[in-house]
């Protein structure tokens, strides 16, 4: 893939679809997402994979976008996932590896409970659908605010433990935890072997300085704020830019280490036992335990 500015896909980034209510504004509610989805459809969009935008070519239909989830949320195997399928769309979710199938014990609480994230052998079968996942860092720390070292364990050891138990392709994007990249970040990111990158909305457009627009709980309309090209949608992508750099709480704790994390959720190498590369098979009994 060329280096450079190039004809990218426009990118949605959700966070939360369905679920217990929160005090923060990542979460969509699940007839929401619906009503959007089935808007966009039915309108003419469609979703492409990881495959399809790294191709950064001139799509033959003009309303094509990156659909993309953030965290791992295993509310998306419930409320989400399926939508997406039953309308022949498909999604990228980036994963926060070491909280595979743990709760989110990384961030803030703004649940009355605890969330649990998606597990491998949901992961699996949802990716046996059609269906990407990439990294989201190994413990969601902002990149920018740490040293290179750091950096770099984190988005190494991500991608290590997803190209093992998903196969290659699982390495070649990475969405960076908070949006927060620079050039330094990005380079770092180059270096661990990823091709793709996204940040916040303000990205430019370079492979690994992506742009995304966040979806957040007031984009109620039925074509969200960051596929519209009139002044709403530049309005809300202003909005919503605003919101992504003023989530530092999150950020605050995890460099204090004010029990942001527990130790349900330990350093993970790669799995001993990797996983083949993708293959697009029919999902495994629902009933199948997850790990």
């Amino acid at each position: 893939m060329a280096v450079g500015t190039l004809s990218y896909p426009q990118v949605l980034c959700y966070h939360r679809i369905g679920g217990p209510l929160e005090l923060g504004v990542t979460r969509v509610g699940r007839s929401v997402f619906a009503r959007q989805m089935t808007a966009l459809a039915r309108a003419g969009w469609r979703t492409v994979t990881l495959d399809e935008f790294a191709a950064a070519t001139p799509h033959a239909a003009r309303r094509t976008f990156l659909l993309s989830f953030d965290d791992g949320y295993a509310h998306l195997a419930e409320h989400a996932y399926p939508v997406l399928a039953d309308l022949g769309f498909t999604a990228t979710t980036f994963l926060v590896t070491d909280y595979v199938g743990k709760t989110n014990t990384w961030d803030v609480r703004y649940t009355w409970n605890r969330l649990r994230h998606l597990g491998w052998t949901t992961i699996e079968q949802w990716r046996a659908r059609g269906f990407d996942f990439a990294s989201h860092g190994a413990t969601h720390r902002r990149l920018t605010w740490v040293d290179d070292g750091a950096v770099a364990s984190e988005l190494t050891r991500s991608r290590e433990l997803l190209t093992a138990r998903l196969g290659p392709d699982a390495g070649r994007a990475v969405a960076y935890p908070f949006g927060a990249v620079d050039e330094r970040v990005a380079r770092a990111a180059s270096a661990a072997g990823y091709e793709l990158g996204f940040g916040g909305v303000k990205g430019n457009q370079t492979a690994l300085q992506l742009s995304r627009v966040p979806v957040y709980f007031w984009d109620l309309g039925d074509v969200p704020f960051g596929l519209r090209d009139d002044a709403l949608g530049g309005l809300g992508r202003i909005v919503a830019n605003m919101a992504n750099r003023c989530a530092v709480g999150t950020s605050i704790l995890q460099e204090l280490g004010l029990g942001t994390r527990d130790s349900e959720a330990t350093t993970l190498g790669p799995n001993p036992e990797p996983r083949g590369p993708k293959q697009r098979t029919a999902p495994l009994p629902e009933s199948a335990a997850d790990a």
